[in-house]
């Protein structure tokens, strides 16, 4: 029988080209690993309005998009994580992401994103804004501007958000692997109410419940009006910083410069931002404002 057909779950990995690849799979391997899912390895070739779909794929498929997926799904088959790989004719990259999620019914998509200062008509990225916002299940975004080191600790800041579940949990999975120790991070900010200091510590205490069999989770408050710059000073110290992205989401335009986007920016060394999906329609959010 096909070893995908006994996964728990999918996870997206959509890909470009190798070196992101080889950044995206080190944490993708790590997730399908704990969580015994399958990895669906997912190129999406553009095609521009001139040509058609079909024509798309007789002209502009090349020989290297074909090894690029050969290359990545034989490395997650030597890890032992149950691969599948697929081409998927788009008119843009978001369209085919988010389709492939809901074609494949993936449980979470993990994506590459290479930290480039933000556009004023763009947060993270054309693609992954998009992508953020629409996409039919949780969302892994992982900074691949450096190369993942040995992860031996790992920083997750909770904010009391209501990605910050996910985030821990993504976290909980990595760090599980790699028999890394957890700092869980909470920075008050004294002008806001939302979450007074005397209740941060509590918040950490339910966040660690996500960290079964993980040996080391230390608890840290810190008090500071610069949360995002508090955050990054931190990270300075671990090898890998997981966090929610901030109440909203990374998609709304007031929140450009958010503590997440912040974070996931300037943060020392490999970053991934988390996203739960909501099921509640866009159209019925709107309603409620």
């Amino acid at each position: 029988m096909d070893d995908t057909m006994n996964a728990d779950g999918t996870l997206l990995v959509p890909v470009a080209n190798a070196e992101t690849a080889t950044r995206q799979l080190d944490t993708a391997i790590d997730l399908a690993t704990d969580r015994s899912y399958r990895i669906l390895l997912l190129y999406v070739l553009e095609v521009p309005p001139q040509l058609s779909l079909q024509d798309g794929r007789r002209y502009l498929l090349e020989d290297e998009t074909e090894q690029l997926l050969a290359d990545a799904a034989g490395r997650v088959e030597s890890a032992g994580v149950p691969v599948e790989s697929r081409i998927r004719i788009a008119r843009d990259v978001a369209t085919g992401i988010v389709g492939g999620a809901e074609a494949y019914d993936a449980n979470a998509i993990l994506l590459g994103w290479r930290g480039r200062p933000p556009r004023e008509d763009v947060i993270l990225g054309s693609y992954l804004d998009t992508v953020l916002r629409n996409a039919p299940c949780d969302v892994l975004v992982k900074r691949v501007k450096t190369p993942t080191p040995a992860i031996d600790s790992v920083l997750v800041a909770v904010a009391g958000g209501p990605h910050d579940g996910y985030a821990a949990e993504a976290a909980g999975a990595i760090a599980r692997r790699n028999d890394a120790s957890v700092t869980l991070l909470h920075v008050v900010d004294p002008d806001d109410t939302d979450l007074p200091g005397d209740e941060a510590q509590g918040v950490l205490e339910d966040t660690a419940d996500s960290f079964a069999r993980v040996d080391s989770v230390e608890r840290t408050v810190l008090e500071s009006a610069d949360v995002a710059g508090t955050i990054t000073d931190q990270t300075a110290h671990h090898d890998l910083t997981v966090l929610g992205v901030s109440r909203g989401g990374l998609i709304q335009r007031r929140l450009l410069g958010s503590i997440s986007e912040a974070v996931g920016r300037h943060a020392a060394g490999t970053v991934i931002l988390a996203k739960r999906y909501d099921p509640v329609p866009s159209r019925v959010r709107r309603l409620f404002r």
